[in-house]
C-alpha cells in the first residue's frame, strides 16, 4: 500500500483508480491539469472532480464496448483529452497504449507494428485527428476495418447512462504498455503495472521532495514514459497542479517553457539534455530580463546523455533570472524500469568528474589530471532511493565488475516492469538475467557505466560502442566533437558508427547541417574540420562523412538518434544527402594513418 500525501487523512492506495477517486472525493474543486495553448494561454483545465466524472463517462463506454482486458491505442496530440482517455482506460480495466498520431507524409510502419504486436482492439483519438488520419489511410487498406473512437465526440455517439461497475483492480494489474523507441529494432511493449507506477512515483517524491506548494510545468510528450509518468501521474500522486504545453510549442520557442515556470511559479519540471542547451542558445537577453526562475526547485535532466557543459552553460545563462544550479537533477532510467532508476537528490549538486579517455577505452575507470587534454568529463546520475538494486556486470562473463571497471548496468527491484508484451524469449533474455553464480533475477539495461561512491555514471550504450583497433569509443563523444567542429553543423543531430571494409572497422559520420547554412555551406571545408577534430580528440581516421539536410536524421519516437538506422541507410545509400558529390579524398588527406 502507498500513502497518499497532502490529504486531510491517511489513506493507503494500491492503484491509480482509487487514488483519483480519493482526490475527487476530498479535493473536488482543486485544479489538477491546465493545458496552455501556444505555451502561454490557458486553453482548458480539469479539477479532480471533473477528471473523475469524465473518466468515468468514457470508461463506461469502453466497458460497454467489451474492451475490459483488451488493448486500446491512445492517439492524441498533447492536451487534456489524452489525460481523460488514459484514466478512462484505467477505470474500465482497458490496457492503454499511448502512441503519437503519424505526421503528414509519415510512414505508418511504427503504428502498424504496434497494432500488430499488442493486438489492439480500438484506437481512441479526437475527431480532428481521426479526420486527418482517415485521409492517410487511403494507402493502407489493412487498417480500414480498424475501430476508431473520437472521445471528444462520444456524447453524440452514445446515448446511454454512464454506469461503470466497480472493477477489481490490484497493484499487480497492468496499467499500460509503454512501447520502446525502437532504436535497435521493432518497438516492444513494456508491461507497466500499478505497483510499478506507485513505487516509481514514491521514489521520485522522496528524491525531489514535492510539497503541497509544488507546481509542475511540463512540455514533454505524453506518449513517452517521462512525459506520462513524471509529467502527468506524479502530479496526481502528490495532488499538485500541473501546467502542460505541447512539445512543438517548446521547440518553436524555448522561452515559452521558462516563461510558464516564471508565470506560474513552477517548482518542478523535466526535460532531455538537448532542451537545456536549446534554451541557452535561443533565449535572448531581452527575454531573460522578464524571467523570474527563483521558484524553480528541481528540474530533471534525463532521457539522453547528460553533458557537463550544458549544465554549466544553462546555470550561467539563467543565473541572473534567479535559477539555482542545485535545482538541476541529472538522472538515469528506462521504460523497462518504469522510469527512474537513479537521480541526483534535490538538495545535492550534480557531481562532475574527469576521467582518462584511454582508460575508459579499456573499460577502466581512472581519474584524470587537470592537465589531461584528452580527458572525458562525465556527470553523475545520482543514487537510487527506492527498493532498487543497481549492479555493474561484465556482459561477457556475467560477473560483477570491480569498482574501477566499466560494465553493463543491471537493475532489480519493484520498479522493474513485468517484461515485454507477448515476447517470452526477449523477456527472459532482458528481464530474467542471472549472474554466473546463479544469483538473480536482474534487468539487463544494455547501458554501460560504473558506480563511484554509490553514484551511477553512465558511459554509453552497449550496442552502440564502437570497437576500433581493439579499443572502445563511445559514439556520443565523437558526435559531440563533430558538432562542435564547425558552425554549419546542427548540435545534437549527428551519428557516429562503423562499417566493416577490407576486414577493418571504419568510422562513418552522418551529420545534419543547420538550416541557415544549407545554401552557403562549403562542403570541403566542413568535412576537413570534422576530420581534423576527430583525429585530434580521438586519434581516429574518418572513413566517410555524409552531410544531410536539416530534420532528416533518423530518430526514435522519444528523440534519440537511431544510429543503427543511420547505418542501414548509409549501407543502402538511402540518406537524404546534400546535392553535392561526396568525396573521401578531401577528408582523408587531412589526417595521417593511425
Amino acid at each position: 500500500m502507498y500513502q497518499l500525501k497532502h490529504l486531510p487523512y491517511f489513506a493507503a492506495e494500491e492503484n491509480f483508480v482509487s487514488l483519483l477517486k480519493e482526490r475527487a472525493r476530498y479535493q473536488p474543486s482543486k485544479t489538477a491539469y491546465t493545458f496552455l495553448s501556444s505555451g502561454k494561454t490557458e486553453e482548458s483545465s480539469l479539477t479532480y472532480q471533473q477528471l473523475d466524472r469524465r473518466a468515468r463517462e468514457l470508461g463506461s463506454i469502453l466497458y460497454s464496448l467489451g474492451l475490459q482486458g483488451e488493448r486500446a491505442l491512445l492517439m492524441y496530440t498533447p492536451g487534456l483529452d489524452f489525460v481523460i482517455a488514459f484514466f478512462a482506460c484505467l477505470y474500465a480495466g482497458v490496457i492503454a497504449v499511448p502512441v503519437y498520431p503519424p505526421k503528414r507524409n509519415q510512414s505508418f510502419h511504427r503504428l502498424q507494428a504496434i497494432i500488430k504486436d499488442c493486438d489492439a482492439k480500438e484506437i481512441l483519438t479526437t475527431s480532428t485527428i481521426l479526420s486527418n488520419l482517415q485521409q492517410g489511410l487511403v494507402d493502407h487498406p489493412e487498417l480500414h476495418s480498424f475501430k476508431f473512437l473520437a472521445t471528444d465526440d462520444h456524447l453524440k455517439q452514445f446515448n446511454q447512462s454512464y454506469n461503470l461497475p466497480e472493477i477489481g483492480i490490484t497493484e499487480k494489474n497492468l496499467a499500460f504498455l509503454q512501447y520502446t523507441s525502437g532504436s535497435t529494432g521493432n518497438p516492444k511493449g513494456v508491461m507497466v503495472t500499478h505497483e510499478n507506477l506507485l513505487v516509481n512515483c514514491e521514489g521520485m517524491d522522496r528524491v525531489w521532495q514535492h510539497t503541497s506548494d509544488s507546481v509542475m510545468v511540463t512540455w514533454l510528450p505524453t506518449f513517452h514514459d517521462m512525459g506520462l509518468i513524471y509529467g502527468v501521474l506524479e502530479p496526481l500522486y502528490k495532488g499538485i497542479p500541473c501546467y502542460m504545453m505541447a512539445p512543438a510549442y517548446f521547440i518553436q520557442s524555448p522561452f515559452r517553457w521558462l516563461q510558464a515556470i516564471s508565470h506560474y511559479k513552477g517548482t518542478h519540471s523535466a526535460a532531455p539534455n538537448f532542451a537545456y542547451d536549446l534554451c541557452t542558445r535561443k533565449i535572448t537577453p531581452e527575454q531573460k530580463a522578464t524571467l523570474d526562475l527563483s521558484s524553480w526547485k528541481m528540474t530533471l535532466n534525463g532521457a539522453e546523455p547528460v553533458r557537463a557543459d550544458v549544465l554549466e552553460h544553462f546555470a550561467k545563462a539563467f543565473e541572473s533570472c534567479g535559477f539555482n544550479p542545485t535545482a538541476m537533477s541529472p538522472g538515469y532510467g528506462l521504460a523497462e524500469a518504469t522510469l527512474v532508476v537513479s537521480a541526483v537528490h534535490k538538495e545535492d549538486t550534480p557531481q562532475v568528474y574527469r576521467f582518462q579517455a584511454e582508460a575508459l577505452q579499456k573499460n577502466k575507470v581512472v581519474r584524470a589530471d587537470q592537465n589531461d587534454d584528452n580527458a572525458v568529463t562525465l556527470v553523475g546520475c545520482g543514487k537510487t532511493e527506492i527498493d532498487t538494486k543497481v549492479l555493474i556486470v561484465n556482459p561477457n562473463t556475467l560477473t560483477p565488475c570491480a569498482a574501477d571497471e566499466v560494465g553493463e548496468i543491471w537493475v532489480s527491484g519493484k520498479t522493474v516492469t513485468q517484461g515485454y508484451w507477448q515476447r517470452e524469449a526477449e523477456t527472459a533474455k532482458t528481464f530474467q538475467a542471472k549472474l554466473a553464480n546463479g544469483e538473480g533475477t536482474f534487468l539487463r539495461t544494455g547501458d554501460l557505466g560504473f558506480l563511484k561512491d554509490g553514484e551511477l555514471f553512465v558511459t554509453g550504450r552497449l550496442k552502440d560502442v564502437l570497437i576500433i583497433r581493439g579499443r572502445n569509443h563511445y559514439p556520443q563523444d565523437i558526435e559531440l566533437t563533430v558538432e562542435q567542429s564547425h558552425p554549419a553543423l546542427r548540435p545534437g543531430y549527428g551519428a557516429a558508427f562503423t562499417v566493416e571494409t577490407e576486414e577493418k572497422e571504419r568510422l562513418i559520420i552522418v551529420q545534419e547541417v543547420e538550416r541557415t547554412h544549407l545554401r552557403k555551406i562549403n562542403i570541403k571545408e566542413v568535412k576537413e574540420a570534422i576530420c581534423k577534430a576527430v583525429a585530434r580528440d580521438h586519434g581516429l581516421q574518418v572513413y566517410d562523412i555524409v552531410l544531410i539536410r536539416t530534420a532528416t536524421i533518423p530518430k526514435t519516437s522519444s528523440g534519440k538518434i537511431q544510429r543503427s538506422r543511420c547505418k542501414e541507410q548509409f549501407l543502402s545509400n538511402n540518406s537524404d544527402c546534400l546535392p553535392v558529390v561526396k568525396s573521401r579524398k578531401a577528408c582523408l588527406a587531412q589526417v595521417s594513418s593511425n
